[in-house]
Formats: C-alpha cells, structure tokens, sequence
C-alpha cells in the first residue's frame, strides 16, 4: 500500500520563515540539532526554544525534525496503518499474524521499545550537543543561540553531523583521559576502507554523559554496556566496589540476571574472583576464555568459555573497585585502542565508585570508615609502635607520599629519634630506606590501593640516620581504614630471640622442659613434654613421685636411685630408663633434673629436662647388629669364594692344553664376569673323540654363581658323554634340550655344537639360541649362515637343523658366548659388525688372536666370556 505523505505544520513554517536567512540551515536529523537562529523580533517562544536547543523545541514535529519519532509518526497516521501492509515490519511477529490481538500487541510492544532506545539516544546526543554549545559560549563569548548556528555551521562545512562535531569539541575543551583515548582511536582508524572511527568518540563520550547523570551505580552499569561496550561485542558488565577489608561489593551489573547479581552481591576478602585478580594486578585482566581458568566468577554458567576483562577503577593512587566485562565467546586479543577505551571506561568508573555506600542488610547500623582523629585514638590504644599515614598528592592528584599524622606513645623508632621529630614528616623523608630492600613503602602503597591489608614477620626495617643506615628486624601489620592507613610494627628485641632460638633447639633435639613446686604441687611443662609422654596438652602434667609407673617396670631401680639422689640428697641427677606412653609406644627416655633450694637449704622446686634417645639407642642397636651380620657375611664370603676359585679351576680354565690333531690349531679363552664370582654360567669344550672327530663347543648358562656353575657342569659334561655315542651335533643337542628341561631345575641355556673331520677338514655344526660361529678366510671374517635351533630348556622335545661347511688352509673358525660382543647402549648388529672388524686382522698365533679379541672387546654388560678358536694347518 502506498504511504500517505504527512501535511506540514503551517504555524512552524510560517514561524521559521520569520525567522530570517537562517532558516536556510540543515534541518536536524537523528544525530543532531539544526542550525537556527533567532530574528531580534523572536517571539518568546521562540527565543526559549532556541537558547533550550532544537530538541527542546516544543512546536517542531517529530517527523519533520527528522528525529527518531519521524517513521512511527508516519506510520501512526497512515489511513491503514501498519499493520494492513502485507510485507511491513509487523506483518508477522514471532508467528502470529498481525491483524490479532496478539501480533497487534507484539507490535506495539516491538514499535514502543524502539521508541523508548531512539528517545534516550536523543538524550544523551541532546546533552552532549549542549554541553558543545556551553563550550562554544564561553570561548566565542556568544549567547546560545548563536552557539547554536555556529555549531550547525561548522558540522555543514566539515560535512559531518553535529552530534561528531560536538563531540569533537568537548575533547578539544577538556584534553583529558578521554579524549586522548578518542584521539588515538581516530588517528589509528582514519586510513581504514569503509570505517566510521568518528563512532568511538561518540560512544565514549555518550557513556560519560550517561555515567555522570546516573543515579545510582546500576545506572553506570546499564550506560556502559549500552552506550560504549555493547559495540565491542560484550554481553554483560559488572561494577564492583572494594571494601576496606578487602572484600567486593557488586555495587552494579547489566547483562546478568537479577537472581546471578543476588548471587555475587558480596564476595568476601579471601576468596580468589575473576574480579579480585583485577583488583590485585594493577594492568588488570585479559582473559581469553573464562572456563580455562577456573576461577570463580559472575554469570560463568552462561558464558563458560567466554572472554573476561577485570580491570581497577582508582584515581589519585586509590582503587576503589573493578569493572568486570564479560564476552559471550573466547576474547582474541585486543588491539591497544580498544584496551584505552576500556581503561578509559574504568576510570570512569573510579569517580562514581568514589562515593559508593554499600547497602546495608536489615536493621544494622550503616558501617562508618574511622577518619585521621578516630584512628589517631585507636592507634594510641594499642601496645605495639604504630604510625598514621594520610596520602600526599601532587598538583595532579597523584600520590607521591605518605605523610606520618599521628605516632602513638607505645611508638619505637629503629634509630632511636622521639617522636616529635618523626611526627608530620614524609614517610620517604623519614625513613627513606623504606623504597629500598624492604620495599615498606611499596607495602604501604599497595594497601592504600587496594584495602587489602598486608602482614609479614621478619622484615628488615632501615633507618638513615647521619647517612649511616640503622637496620631493626620487626613483624609488620598496615591496613586501610577510610582513607587513612595505620601502619604497626613490632621491632624484635634480643630476649625474644633468645626464647625463640632455644625453642627450636627443644624441638631439635627433642628435649622437653619441666619445672615442679615441691611446696605448692604446681608443675609446669613445656609442649615438647607433652609431646614425648603422647599426652595432649590440656592434660594434668605427671609428677616426678609418679614417674616409676610411666617406665618400664625393669628401670624401676634406676629411677629410684634418682628420685632419691634428687629428692633426698638435694644433688642434681639423671638417669636412663624406657618411657612407656598411653597410646602403648615406648620411648628410650633420658631425664636431667636439678633441685633448687632457699637460704636455708630448704627444697623449693625441681626443674629438668627430658630428652627422647629413641633414635639414639636404635641406632645404637643396629649398628651392632650390623657389624655382627657384616664380620659373619664377610666370613660367609670369604668362605665361598674360595670353594667358587676351586671349583673355576677344576671344570672352567682359563686355558687348555693344546689338542693334538693333525692339521688342526685349538686354542681357548674364559674370562668371568666380576673378581667375586669368579664362575659364570659360560662353558666351552674341546675334545677329540673315540672316533676321531672333535668336539668343539660354547654355551651359556642363565645367571651366575654357584648356581649356575652347577647347571653349567651338568651340560657340559652330558654334553661330553653323549658325543661317544657319535650322533650329530643336532641329535646332540636335541638329547641335551632333554637332560636341560627335565635335569637340572628347568634351567634355560644357549649353545653351539660342532664336530670337525680332520680328515675331510669339514665341520658339521647345530645351534641353540647362540650367535653362529664366524669364519675368517683371505682377510675377511663373516658369521656362518644361520640355522633354526631354540634355547636348551625352554620345551621338553626340539628338533635341531644341521649345517656342514668346507674349511681350508688358512682359515680360521670362531665361537664365543655373547659376553664378548653385548653392549647396553648398542644394537647387536653393530657389535658384531665391530668383532667382524677385528677379527679381520689375524696375528700370526691363534693364541694372539683370540687374546687380541679380548682386548679389543667392547662390552658392557659385565657378563661371563668364553672363546673357542681352530685354524686349519
């Protein structure tokens, strides 16, 4: 349907003809007023409406001012209204059509609300354009209404609108935070493509405005996140108020449910928030993504893994609280101009937080900060030395210093000086070490800031005095009350450290002390004492008639003998004996004790000590059974590594005497593991046969010792007996796999079996889990190929694969166990490839070779060596 164009106001025309040539300025738009002046014959009306600003105007339509009114104006007179036109913006809303009475309802809802945005953003643009033609009057010395047309004109010439050049002027007016913060967004911004950089400027400044004609704290809250924040893309803002304690008060939120800010109204000083983090770290917080955190804070259920700002709102050195932004998804970090913005924002929060009262809960008193006086008598109340601070500022409202108002007579200074020449001097004058090593002053600072009291033990004190420093050591409490700060120390003396030193000594030696009046009955111990009986400290101390029924009842006569040397005989004493506790422990326990006496010789009191030995006496008695075990282990090793040495020598030599055999060379080599077990679980053989063959063999037994001497002599002489029968080296092995499974416990053993024919100079040779032997012929070694064979005693029966070789003059056969070659931080292959390397180089003997493969060996496994060598002649 066709829209119905509006007829003019006539009256409004006709005035503004009258008006003069001014008439001819741009008429106001959504951003701003227009430019309109006023002819000397005005009418009242219309001198109030100008000098009031074009807003305020209360005879130019809504629709013809071009505000935000103008649209719902035209709508509301259309002759079918709104609501006819098939595709209008109420056609349908949330589903329902909108000739019902619902969609007619949601409509006017939907119509209303933005009426009531469009009329506050006409608000705050209304007061910041004022406030430009405040400006404009008191430099151009102009009234209103020339301020007026000459805003509207510049805003034409510069072809921007009067809410941006308002703005504009209000930063040049007042050069503060914010408008250095504006400046730098705009100058960051100007080159982008399609940008409006001229939109911050405005929504900071709206966000002022809006801040400083709020009511309340809730109100800053809501002006914030609609006017500045919302365009960053948060959600929600939380302004939080920094009690004296430390504490956090929600002094505003918007974006939260009422019930979440019910929730986090107050949160106490020890608990670790989102916001106290903010509080604490002076930079603030830039949190990517809440939920990574785990910190605690408001509305975390519903934006777990969004972006939170935490940063402190403070002015003149003082943070009274933190503003708290809150993003619905993770925070990419920011670029420095929106981080300004937002500590722009928090200051200023920092001015309306600076008059926050919290609201107190029922009926209670409202709680009332002590000022300098009040705290001046709180201070001289106390024991201790303490000191009044009030903050000294600068010309800028910077905190520069502290000043000492006030030192209570209980008041000690580290360098001696009274107190009249400390009181009302600086505290950096005063004690200008205090920025130094002990960082007092920082301390100080910092509890001004934030509220948090601070409290250390031990802290150096330094006092300058004729540039000569005085050093005290002293515990140190400040806290923040109003704002004031009352700072309170304790210089340690010599007889508190003197008490203290010998208290650990007590607890290091585990000494307990007592002290008992013989006249009045009162005994007195100390809480090591307690400690050593196992008695709790509220209990009634034991006295010392009553001791030889706390010990064992074997040192009965020695502590009779003491009681009596003591109590009789009046002569200190000390006896031995074994504490027996309630809880059933006995505790060997050594008791000193002293009488003291009057002038007449008359028994007073009786002090002591005890002293727990338990640690002592045990180890006593160990170290004597230690050396009784050690002088009989020694004997036992003696003993058997000398029937080992006997039996080494009787079945393993380190060498044989030479084989004779026509055309055949045997040599052989055994070297043990470790000189205190000099028997291994390796063997070799070499043996010539009944018919005429020779035995030559290598294996090795798992573990060492005599043990594994044992199973290595029953292998190695079935081994020998089996070969009469003049089966192969398989069948050999294969009846020894037998004897290895079913013999001797089930030990597991590895072997290489050969039978040499002088005659035909071949050997036939079978395995059992070994490396193969390696051949050296024309100055290479390589192994022979291998054969399948499984370890002796792993099964019951195993078939054992055969092979035969063909030697020549010259050549040189090789069998070892894997001691020779096994390295920890090596493969084998790259062993062998090493022992191939050497045994290329043959010297002239046997004996020289196989001595030279000992040498050259690179193991590191400390395990047993064995070598069996042949050359055929």
């Amino acid at each position: 349907m066709s829209e119905q164009p509006r007829e003019p106001d006539q009256d409004g025309e006709a005035r503004r003809a009258a008006a003069g040539p001014a008439s001819a300025s741009p008429p106001v738009t959504s951003d701003g007023p227009s430019a309109t002046s006023a002819s000397p014959s005005a009418t009242p009306d219309e001198q109030r409406a100008l000098s009031d600003g074009p807003f305020m105007s209360p005879d130019a339509p809504l629709a013809e001012a071009g505000g935000p009114f103008a649209e719902a104006d035209a709508l509301l007179t259309e002759a079918g209204g709104p609501f006819a036109e098939a595709g209008g913006p109420f056609a349908e809303v949330g589903g329902v059509s909108p000739v019902s009475p619902v969609g007619r309802l949601a409509a006017t809802v939907e119509r209303l609300s933005r009426e009531v945005r469009a009329a506050q953003a006409e608000a705050e643009g209304r007061a910041l354009i004022e406030l430009a033609k405040g400006v404009l009057v008191e430099r151009l010395k102009c009234g209103p209404v020339q301020a007026a047309r000459q805003l509207a004109e510049l805003a034409e010439q510069a072809r921007v609108t009067p809410l941006e050049l308002a703005v504009d002027v209000i930063n040049q007016a007042a050069r503060d935070r914010m408008s250095e913060v504006t400046d730098a967004f705009l100058a960051a911004t100007k080159a982008a493509d399609g940008a409006e950089p001229e939109s911050a400027a405005v929504r900071l400044r709206a966000a002022e405005s809006g801040v400083l004609a709020a009511d309340d704290t809730q109100a800053v809250a809501d002006a914030l996140l609609e006017q500045a924040l919302r365009p960053l893309g948060a959600v929600a803002v939380a302004v939080w108020a920094a009690g004296s304690d430390g504490s956090l008060t929600l002094a505003g939120s918007a974006g939260f449910s009422p019930a979440e800010a019910t929730r986090w109204r107050y949160v106490p000083p020890d608990v670790v928030t989102v916001a106290r983090r903010g509080l604490i770290e002076r930079e603030g917080q830039w949190i990517t993504s809440l939920g990574r955190t785990g910190l605690p804070s408001i509305g975390l259920h519903y934006h777990p893994d969004g972006g939170r700002v935490a940063l402190p709102a403070g002015t003149g050195g003082r943070i009274h609280g933190v503003l708290e932004i809150a993003w619905p998804a993770p925070l990419t970090p920011q670029p420095p101009q929106v981080v300004r913005q937002v500590e722009a924002l928090a200051e200023l929060c920092a001015h309306t937080l600076e008059t926050y009262t919290p609201p107190q809960a029922g009926t209670q008193e409202p709680r009332v900060l002590p000022d300098a006086a009040e705290l001046m008598d709180l201070a001289d109340g106390l024991h201790d030395p303490a000191l009044v601070l009030v903050p000294h500022l600068d010309g800028d409202g910077h905190l520069v210093d502290f000043r000492i108002q006030h030192v209570n007579s209980r008041f000690l200074d580290p360098a001696g000086r009274p107190r009249a020449v400390v009181s009302g001097a600086l505290l950096l004058e005063a004690y200008p070490m205090a920025a130094g090593d002990s960082e007092l002053f920082q301390r100080v600072e910092r509890v001004y800031a934030t509220g948090e009291p601070f409290r250390a033990r031990r802290m150096n004190l330094t006092a300058l005095v004729d540039q000569v420093p005085l050093s005290a050591v002293a515990d140190i409490s400040i806290s923040r009350h109003g704002s004031s700060v009352l700072l309170i120390w304790r210089i340690e003396d010599e007889t508190a450290r003197l008490a203290s030193l010998l208290q650990h000594a007590q607890r290091l030696g585990r000494i307990g002390g007592f002290e008992e009046n013989v006249l009045t009955g009162e005994i007195t111990w100390n809480g090591q004492l307690f400690d050593l009986y196992g008695r709790p400290q509220s209990s009634t101390p034991v006295p010392l008639e009553e001791l030889p029924s706390h010990a064992h009842p074997d040192d009965g006569v020695s502590i009779r003998r003491f009681l009596r040397t003591l109590l009789h005989h009046r002569r200190p004493a000390a006896a031995a004996f074994r504490l027996q506790r309630p809880d059933g422990v006995t505790r060997h326990t050594r008791i000193v004790a002293e009488p003291v006496l009057d002038t007449d010789g008359r028994l007073l009191l009786v002090r002591g000590a005890c002293q727990d030995i338990s640690a002592q006496h045990w180890t006593e008695v160990a170290l004597a059974a230690t050396r009784d075990q050690l002088a009989h282990t020694e004997q036992q090793a003696t003993e058997r590594n000398r029937l080992t040495l006997q039996l080494q020598h009787a079945i393993m030599p380190p060498t044989q005497a030479p084989l004779r055999v026509t055309g055949l060379q045997v040599a052989v080599r055994y070297r043990p593991a470790e000189t205190e077990q000099l028997v291994g679980g390796d063997w070799y053989d070499a043996v010539v046969l009944p018919s005429g063959y020779v035995l030559l063999c290598v294996g090795d037994v798992a573990g060492h010792g005599i043990e594994a001497a044992t199973s290595m002599v029953v292998l190695r002489n079935a081994l020998r007996g089996l070969a009469v029968t003049g089966a192969g080296p398989g069948q050999l092995l294969s009846w020894l796999n037998i004897v290895a499974h079913h013999l001797t416990g089930s030990v597991t053993a590895t072997a290489v079996c050969g039978l040499y024919d002088p005659v035909r100079r071949t050997l036939r040779w079978a395995r059992a889990g070994h490396l193969p032997p390696v051949l050296v012929r024309g100055g290479e070694a390589a192994p022979l190929p291998l054969v399948k064979g499984l370890l002796l005693g792993a099964v019951p029966e195993v078939a054992y694969e055969e092979d035969e070789i063909q030697l020549a003059a010259g050549d040189t056969l090789l069998m070892y166990t894997d001691g020779l070659i096994e390295r920890r931080d090596r493969p084998v292959e790259e062993s062998l490839t090493h022992l191939l390397t050497t045994a290329r180089t043959a010297p002239s003997t046997l004996d020289q070779q196989l001595d030279r493969l000992l040498t050259y060996s690179k193991s590191d496994t400390d395990d047993d060596t064995c070598i069996v060598g042949i050359r055929v002649g």
